[in-house]
Order: structure tokens, then C-alpha cells, then sequence
């Protein structure tokens, strides 16, 4: 299966280019800038792609308040654009969406069917993105993924461990819940959707993929010191001690279970992965 990959140093297009190897052509930023109408079209309609993944995206949540005509050109329009090129080939199309397109006032882990009410400039982007790709009619699925982490790419995991290194106290938020999910195993989900939807479109649609555990930020933060060995006391403090330009849903867990039955495939352990990616980059530091 020959993958047209649009991302290249991303966290989720690092990990698809490692499992995919030769049959993943990605295309970054420098060949295809997505900002600009058309850019995405062309080089599918130049392709010979078997699945078309679209793994990048506007992901600076907060600099998206000031920079909304972008994170929408991004986020919205290039997904969009895509998918339109896409469903003209018959070719499937894979797309990444966030947790943020949702408020964060429920009190159980969202399902794909529950209402979205994104509450900042980036998850109303990614919302939009979702209802272009959707309205094309091909064969497409949306992967909605929360709080990803990996060895590379910029992430909560690599924040707190440089942190951790250089401060014995850190304020981390503990009123924010959601599922940490490890980039490698979102690579792989994303393979095996691809790969249903080659043989067959019965499985388009919109899902929800995230680690197998609810946990919170300031949890999270004291899980990777004690796995990294580092002495770190983590005060937790509220989100409201920590403004930021754009707002974050203070409960943003997905049900995972319609992508687990749909494709067989079960959420991952975040803490083992979590384990693997501290491994990773201490054997490369």
C-alpha cells in the first residue's frame, strides 16, 4: 500500500514513516505549503498513492488566537481540500482531529456522537476541518486524538523532563482530565484504518483514539518524573492559576470503543509506551 503522507517532522508523521518506511512518501512543508488553495490538490492529483494521510495540522493552540485566518487555511480548508482531491480518485483518506473540538463539560468520556463545542480558535479549526472532510462523501476516516507524546516533535513528556532536569518543583495543572496517547500507536491506527477503508469503504467515518487511562496533567507530570527517575515535587494548581491565550476543555476523555470494535484495535498502555519513549531519549541524549 503506497501512503502519500502530508506531515514530515510531526509526532504522528514521524511515527507513520518509521512503520511504513518506502511505501510512505511525505511531504512537508517545504514542498507543499497548506496555507496556500490548491497546494494539497496538486500533489495528490501528481500522486500515485494507494491512501492519502493527513498528519499535519496548526497544532499552536494558543498563538491560533491571534493567527485564526492561518490555523483556519491548516486546520479547515487544506483537510478539506484533501478530501475533496480524494474522493474524485477513490482513494481513502486519513485525517487527525482533537479532543479540543469539545468543551470539556461532560462528565463521561465523549462519543463520536456527543456535540462539539470547541472552546478556542484551534479546536473550532479542527472542527471545521472534520465537517469539510465529511461532506466530501469518500471514503474517509477522522481519528480525533488527545494529549500525544513521543521521543520527538514538541510535547508535554519532553517539556517536563527538560523542566524536571533544571527545577526541583514544578506547578502543573491537576483540574484538566484526558487520555495521554502515545504518537507511535496513533501511527499505527491509523494504518489499519487506511488499510480497512483500501478494501472496502463500509468503515468510513469519525473515531475517537486515545491511551487506554484517565489521568490528569499534574498526574501525568509526576508519572514520567518518577519513570525518568527524576526527584521533582509537582504542585498542582488549578487552571485557573495558569492563564493562557486560549481556553482548554477541563475534561476532554474519549470513548475509545467504536474504533476498538470497528478495527480491532485496543487502546494502548500509555504508561508502557511512556516507559519505551523515556528509553528512547535517553539513549539519544
Amino acid at each position: 500500500m503506497k501512503i502519500l503522507l502530508f506531515g514530515e517532522k510531526g509526532q504522528v508523521a514521524t511515527e507513520i514513516r518509521r512503520r511504513a518506511g518506502a511505501d510512505a512518501r511525505a511531504v512537508g512543508r517545504a514542498e507543499c505549503d497548506l496555507a496556500q488553495p490548491g497546494a494539497a490538490s496538486r500533489i495528490i492529483e501528481a500522486s500515485r498513492a494507494d491512501v492519502v494521510i493527513n498528519a499535519a495540522a496548526y497544532t499552536a493552540v494558543d498563538r491560533a488566537e491571534s493567527d485564526e485566518r492561518t490555523a483556519y487555511a491548516v486546520n479547515a480548508d487544506a483537510p478539506g481540500e484533501m478530501a475533496k482531491a480524494c474522493a474524485a480518485r477513490g482513494l481513502p483518506f486519513i485525517h487527525f482531529s482533537t479532543d479540543y473540538v469539545f468543551d470539556g463539560a461532560g462528565a463521561r468520556p465523549y462519543r463520536e456522537s456527543d456535540e462539539t463545542r470547541p472552546v478556542n480558535v484551534y479546536g473550532a479549526s479542527k472542527r471545521e476541518g472534520e465537517r469539510l472532510v465529511a461532506s466530501t462523501g469518500g471514503a474517509f476516516a477522522i481519528l480525533r486524538l488527545s494529549w500525544v507524546f513521543s521521543a520527538h516533535g514538541a510535547n508535554f513528556v519532553k517539556t517536563m523532563l527538560r523542566l524536571g532536569k533544571e527545577r526541583r518543583a514544578l506547578r502543573v495543572v491537576a483540574d484538566q482530565r484526558g487520555k495521554p496517547t502515545p504518537a507511535g500507536a496513533a501511527a499505527g491506527a491509523a494504518l489499519a484504518a487506511a488499510e480497512a477503508l483500501a478494501a472496502g469503504p463500509e468503515k468510513a467515518g469519525l473515531y475517537h483514539f486515545a491511551g487506554d487511562e484517565e489521568t490528569t496533567w499534574a498526574d501525568f507530570a509526576e508519572t514520567i518524573f518518577r519513570e525518568a527517575g527524576l526527584n521533582v515535587a509537582v504542585e498542582r494548581i488549578a487552571t485557573a492559576e495558569y492563564p493562557t491565550p486560549a481556553r482548554r476543555p477541563l475534561y476532554s476523555t474519549l470513548d475509545t470503543s467504536k474504533f476498538e470494535k470497528s478495527f480491532a484495535v485496543a487502546p494502548p498502555s500509555w504508561r508502557a509506551a511512556l516507559t519505551g519513549v523515556i528509553g528512547e531519549l535517553g539513549a539519544n541524549a
